[in-house]
């Protein structure tokens, strides 16, 4: 008999007993794979990577916990009972019996993923810290055609659009009233924005204002994670608004939504909010001083709220209604200086946006720092002709009819105030000019090893106007005693020629007091061995370093010392693209100096 002989039956051990294929797992739970996919992307259960695939490396392996954890999910016997429901929908309507197929319909069964989510998020920052992908796909399926399409054999309806629209623009609205926006960039896939809520910093990105045409991918997957991150969104959106004392939903104007001002109703809502708020609390205050409550004191329904808030206590046509931040709507605490700085960037500036320009990714980022704005086009708050305009967004080679009291600028002007937190010249982003390089704040230049001109640029106008002198480039007293502090120990190579500029001046100094002595005690010095020691101290320190490096990869394994080439690698092809950079840009300066 071998020695590793189990006998027929005998219970399972190791990855055989822990891991199991796709198709086994399928087999088990007794559901189709649609089911399966679906149920595993709700729970958030994903195949795992085993040391050893004991069924070859073809399959997708899970592991049996994972398993027993969608064994007993309550939400398994719902996919079921829709199973056989369809099942019984299909049987009717094939036996044309219509009366039992409309019966059916009116009972189709449901479900909720709630428990769903505050089972995978126990906290709200756990939440906060996943929102990355949600708030993409939500952004995406906003964009998309408002249309039932079927794709491979699935529908898109109109309302998952309409709703992740609604959910999109709730979100805008928050991160600009609370002025959470932190950064944005213009790339060719969409417009990134990074916002810094309870202190996670979430990134997401927009697609542009275009037509939208559907690749060929699998939207039955796609689908299901939008209804998970659908409810995970408008769990976030419902916290957030009552953390600001805000009702969630929001009502709102019903003639902006038509107009397609949702992000211009949303702030007025805000606005709305924060006046019944406070009128709320004085009228409480007020009761509190009597000696007899009100007896015919009833709660006002929704329709007078809404008529209460739309129509008398905010006109349409009221000026800076838009982004003039109320004091009640906004947490009691004081903001961090970060907060305050994106404030007070727009602060006393007047936008008007011509309706060639990106019109929502503006309305979103300039009340976020501060700003007011208004559009061409019907519910705008002001119009092109109001005097206290400041800026005009343009994006076209020319402009006609010009106001005097106010810049023409292009859009990218704000995005690149916003990146730099300054108030940037406006002369480089006149209508008909080529702007600057749009810079992507995402990018460290110092740790790329290469900082763009206009980078530079910005920097001298930011310590200008903190009224700062900027370092120059050396070494100053305090970094003869450490050059590891200032390098950051980033490089070794960096490091040894800043030993050398260190050890050299040793060297002259040692020189020079044997100078000194020489001439107290008479006798002639020659400078021929102090130049000697000096050539040769500096390439001992080299052989040195080397031998150190060396020695401290003979001591690794050979699974960490490929790692260090591989970085070593990385660095060297960093090193060449910025070299590369540096020549495409003295060809550049070449040829504008010949021109």
């Amino acid at each position: 008999m071998p020695k590793h002989y189990r006998p027929a039956g005998k219970k399972k051990e190791g990855n055989a007993a822990k891991y199991v294929t796709r198709s086994q797992a399928v087999k088990y739970l007794q559901v189709s794979l649609p089911v399966f996919r679906k149920l595993c992307i709700l729970k958030g259960v994903f195949p795992r990577e085993p040391k050893k695939k004991v069924k070859g490396n073809h399959h997708s392996y899970y592991h049996m916990k994972d398993i027993l954890f969608l064994k007993h999910e309550p939400l398994l016997e719902k996919l079921r009972d829709i199973r056989s429901y369809d099942r019984k929908v299909k049987k009717a309507m094939s036996k044309k019996n219509r009366d039992l197929a409309e019966r059916l319909l009116t009972r189709k069964p449901t479900y909720t993923l709630d428990m769903l989510i505050k089972e995978r998020y126990p906290k709200f920052v756990d939440a906060l810290r996943d929102l990355d992908d949600c708030l993409s796909m939500v952004h995406l399926f906003a964009a998309l055609p408002a249309a039932d399409r079927v794709v491979d054999g699935e529908k898109i309806p109109v309302s998952r659009v309409h709703n992740c629209r609604r959910l999109s623009h709730e979100w805008l609205a928050y991160i600009s009233r609370t002025h959470k926006l932190r950064k944005t960039f213009i790339s060719v896939k969409g417009i990134y924005y990074q916002a810094e809520v309870e202190g996670q910093k979430i990134t997401w990105l927009t697609p542009h204002a275009l037509q939208q045409v559907l690749p060929e991918v699998d939207y039955r997957v796609l689908l299901t994670f939008l209804e998970f991150y659908e409810t995970l969104q408008a769990f976030v959106n419902y916290k957030l608004y009552h953390s600001i004392n805000v009702k969630y939903p929001p009502i709102l104007d019903p003639r902006l939504e038509a107009l397609a001002a949702d992000l211009y109703a949303l702030s007025r809502y805000f606005d709305a909010n924060a006046q019944s708020s406070s009128m709320t609390k004085a009228v409480t205050s007020a009761g509190s001083d009597q000696t007899e409550p009100q007896e015919d004191g009833t709660k006002p329904d929704e329709s007078e709220l809404r008529l209460a808030q739309l129509q008398h206590q905010l006109p349409s046509n009221e000026p800076g209604a838009l982004m003039h931040l109320v004091g009640d709507s906004v947490r009691e605490d004081e903001d961090d200086l970060e907060t305050l700085e994106c404030k007070n960037l727009f602060k006393n500036l007047k936008f008007f946006l011509s309706r060639e320009v990106p019109r929502e990714s503006l309305l979103f980022i300039i009340p976020a720092f501060g700003g007011t704005v208004s559009w061409e086009g019907e519910g705008a708050p002001f119009e092109e002709t109001d005097q206290s305009i400041t800026h005009q967004v343009v994006d076209r080679p020319t402009q006609g009819h010009k106001f005097l009291s106010r810049e023409y600028i292009q859009p990218q002007w704000v995005y690149d105030c916003v990146n730099a937190r300054i108030i940037l010249p406006t002369e480089k982003y006149m209508v008909g000019c080529v702007p600057p390089p749009h810079l992507s704040p995402f990018v460290d230049n110092e740790a790329e090893g290469h900082v763009p001109e206009y980078a530079e640029a910005i920097e001298r106008l930011k310590a200008a106007e903190r009224k700062e002198v900027l370092p120059l480039p050396g070494m100053g007293k305090e970094d003869l005693d450490d050059p590891h502090s200032i390098l950051g120990i980033i490089d070794r190579a960096e490091a040894i020629e800043a030993a050398k500029k260190k050890q050299k001046m040793l060297m002259e100094e040692k020189k020079y007091h044997e100078e000194l002595q020489r001439e107290l005690q008479g006798t002639q010095y020659s400078t021929i061995s102090s130049d000697i020691e000096v050539k040769d101290a500096i390439p001992d320190l080299q052989q040195h370093a080397e031998d150190e490096d060396n020695m401290t990869k003979v001591g690794m394994s050979r699974k960490k010392r490929k790692l260090i080439q591989a970085m070593e690698i990385g660095k060297e092809r960093k090193r060449a693209h910025v070299g590369l950079l540096k020549e495409r840009k003295k060809k550049i300066d070449a040829a504008k100096n010949s021109g």
